[in-house]
């Protein structure tokens, strides 16, 4: 907190005051322990969510409180719905003012830890600057002869004179989105294209001259109408054609070439055939004169063996009988 003291005359309007003198008081806790980018949302006049990092220097133990307080409130009031998402903190808080209108108290915002080592931060937020409207929903669409006619639910808390709407359709599989700006909760698209699907969201957002705001709301859920011709079946048929008629080829071509096989079969050469026929020959004659000359030496040799061993027994008896006789 700062302070800054001056003095000047009481009764004298002609004097000039003193100088300021400032001072000031500087937060308990340790630095660096503080919480950081603190930011709010003002989700359709209705609640405000709060986001915000922890200190450098804070422990992973720290649990931060949300306090707020505007001009009206008798005393600040404490936020008890709290959420951690990815070492984010979070908190959600219902914000509404008697009366709606264009201009709004400031709200303060104090951020801080039970425990004495957390350093608190202050905040003070335009409510004018942090609304977002909500999501435009129950979009209904129609085709009337060559137009789409486009209709959706409005707001209950933010005036209509103080909302704008954004259309985007896309036709057939484009992804170029054709943009229309209106003021009311309706539009049409002229012009359509028959036999084509048309796809269509609408988001809003806030009017200058009332909320200095520069939030738009979440795109709708995206509804369609029309017929569209799949571009997938055209995409599996340009491939599938061109495959199924090169097989197809490939498969005629070899049957049509066993086919002329069967039909036509090669005219064998002569002198093939006539070669075969005299190596035939020779071989079997030259397996046959090798055959008998091989048995008339195995039978030449067993009539030696025979004749020897005849001649051997014969001359051994001889000679024993004429060594007896003797």
């Amino acid at each position: 907190m700062r302070f800054k003291v001056r003095s000047e005359c009481k009764h004298d309007n002609t004097s000039e005051p003193s100088q300021w003198v400032e001072a000031s008081l500087l937060p308990k806790g340790v630095p660096g322990t503080a919480a950081v980018n603190l930011s709010c949302v003002w989700h359709n006049l209705e609640y405000m969510a709060c986001t915000w990092h922890p200190g450098e220097n804070a422990s992973s133990d720290t649990n931060y409180t949300l306090f707020y307080w505007f001009d009206g409130l008798e005393s600040h009031k404490k936020c008890s719905n709290y959420s951690i998402h990815q070492g984010i903190f979070g908190c959600v808080f219902n914000l509404s003012f008697p009366k709606v209108t264009n201009t709004y108290p400031t709200i303060s915002i104090l951020i801080r830890d039970d425990s004495e080592d957390i350093r608190p931060v202050c905040a003070s937020k335009n409510p004018t600057t942090l609304v977002k409207p909500a999501t435009p929903r129950q979009v209904t669409l129609s085709k009337v002869n060559d137009e789409i006619n486009v209709k959706w639910s409005e707001s209950e808390t933010i005036p209509e004179s103080c909302l704008s709407y954004e259309v985007i359709y896309y036709s057939g599989d484009l992804d170029e989105a054709s943009p229309i700006i209106v003021e009311k909760n309706s539009a049409s698209i002229p012009s359509i294209v028959p036999n084509t699907k048309y796809t269509i969201k609408v988001r809003a957002y806030l009017k200058p001259e009332c909320y200095s705001t520069k939030f738009y709301s979440d795109w709708s859920e995206e509804a369609s109408i029309g017929e569209n011709t799949d571009s997938t079946l055209h995409f599996v048929l340009i491939i599938t054609i061109p495959i199924i008629v090169a097989v197809s080829t490939i498969i005629l071509l070899v049957y049509l070439k066993r086919l002329k096989i069967l039909i036509l079969p090669p005219i064998p050469d002569p002198r093939e055939i006539l070669k075969r026929m005299f190596g035939e020959q020779n071989e079997d004659s030259q397996s046959c004169a090798k055959d008998e000359s091989f048995v008339n030496a195995y039978d030449k040799l067993i009539m030696e063996e025979e004749i020897h061993s005849l001649i051997l027994t014969e001359t051994s008896e001889s000679i024993n009988s004429e060594n007896e006789n003797r």
